[in-house]
């Protein structure tokens, strides 16, 4: 690994410390967008290898791999030690991939934010709903500039922080061209949803929609994502209760590697969320040319636009009806298939890239 030497730039430094072996959400980010930032010719401060970079070593103990412990290790060491390697290296601005900086240091620095979900459904004694509510707010305050993900993220942040719109630079983000892909795979007989298990996933309505299908014995609902002992078991109580055992099933993780192929597979990606900063599961889908029924709030218009079935996430009805149409009208599958294809080729992290230097230039 290479240590900061004369050859690059001391102005910039990027803080990927968060990023580990099994990246999902806000790692993807980080790892999709740095290589986009080579221009500006960054140091990144991170416990990986980038040949291509200048990087600075930082311990490989902070990231969500090492649970709550990890976190707090970050976030000590983005308060203490950060600043120390910013101050000897004069460097001029910090970019974090995530709402993390030190705190009433010399540091100069822009964030990115991804959402304010555990403002929106908070979780009585959660250590996340506590460094939104304490820790994020002095950050967003004490920094240059803001990046964020969708409109509807920049909205909460005022909503919720009273920062200033003109503080605030919107950047929808992007999936991966070449994994995610149409690959002409015959369809199987499944409805699929990507994610956590949290309530705000809103995985218990569309249990129940999918109970109600009139022929949802011919069809099985997959949930692809970590299972987690606080709320897996009840949903599969429920599962149970409505008699579909069998028709349910938990998948646990899926390596990242096999999610092209059964997202391709699927009759349709099905993600009522009640809120989300972006929403990858969506983009990722319509690229796969699999037809989505997704949320008609949050951010979730924003990435579908008018190539998903947008519904009431409250309303089971809504979503019932939408799966309905799905197994019925294979014209509106194929309309969405195509539809879902050309919206997600509007997507691509070498625009996200460039946009987010773009904003880095300006406080350089």
């Amino acid at each position: 690994m290479n240590i900061v030497n004369n050859s690059f730039s001391n102005q910039l430094i990027i803080n990927l410390s968060i990023i580990f072996s099994q990246p999902t959400g806000i790692s993807n980010y980080a790892l999709n967008l740095f290589p986009y930032l080579q221009s500006l010719r960054p140091t990144l401060l991170t416990a990986q290898k980038y040949s291509e970079f200048n990087c600075y070593p930082v311990p490989n103990n902070l990231t969500p791999a090492d649970g709550i412990k990890g976190h707090l290790r970050r976030l000590m060491w983005t308060q203490f030690q950060l600043p120390k390697i910013y101050k000897n290296f004069k460097y001029q601005l910090l970019f974090s991939p995530i709402p993390e900086a030190p705190l009433y240091s010399n540091c100069r620095f822009i964030i990115m934010s991804h959402d304010m979900i555990p403002l929106r459904f908070p979780k009585p004694f959660s250590p996340l709903t506590a460094y939104h509510r304490y820790y994020t707010p002095q950050v967003f305050k004490q920094a240059q500039h803001i990046i964020c993900n969708s409109e509807a993220t920049a909205k909460d942040i005022t909503e919720f922080y009273q920062i200033p719109t003109n503080k605030i630079t919107p950047i929808l983000l992007a999936h991966n061209r070449t994994h995610f892909r149409y690959l002409n795979l015959p369809t199987s007989n499944y409805f699929l949803y990507i994610g956590r298990q949290d309530p705000y996933k809103n995985l218990q309505r569309l249990i129940s929609s999918f109970a109600a299908l009139p022929n949802k014995g011919d069809y099985e609902l997959w949930l692809a994502g970590p299972t987690d002992k606080r709320y897996t078991p009840l949903l599969q109580e429920q599962v149970e209760e409505l008699s579909i055992t069998h028709r349910v099933k938990f998948l646990n993780y899926v390596p990242y590697s096999e999610l092209p192929t059964i997202i391709n597979q699927a009759v349709a990606l099905v993600f009522p969320s009640l809120w989300e900063g972006f929403g990858f599961p969506i983009l990722e889908a319509m690229a796969c040319g699999t037809p989505v029924i997704t949320s008609n709030l949050s951010s979730l218009p924003e990435v579908a636009g008018d190539a998903a079935i947008l519904i009431n996430p409250h309303n089971t009805g809504e979503i019932r009806e939408a799966m309905e149409a799905i197994i019925n009208d294979s014209g509106m599958r194929k309309q969405l298939s195509q539809k879902g294809i050309e919206r997600a080729n509007l997507f691509s992290w070498e625009k996200t890239g460039l946009a987010t230097a773009e904003v880095l230039k300006q406080y350089l």
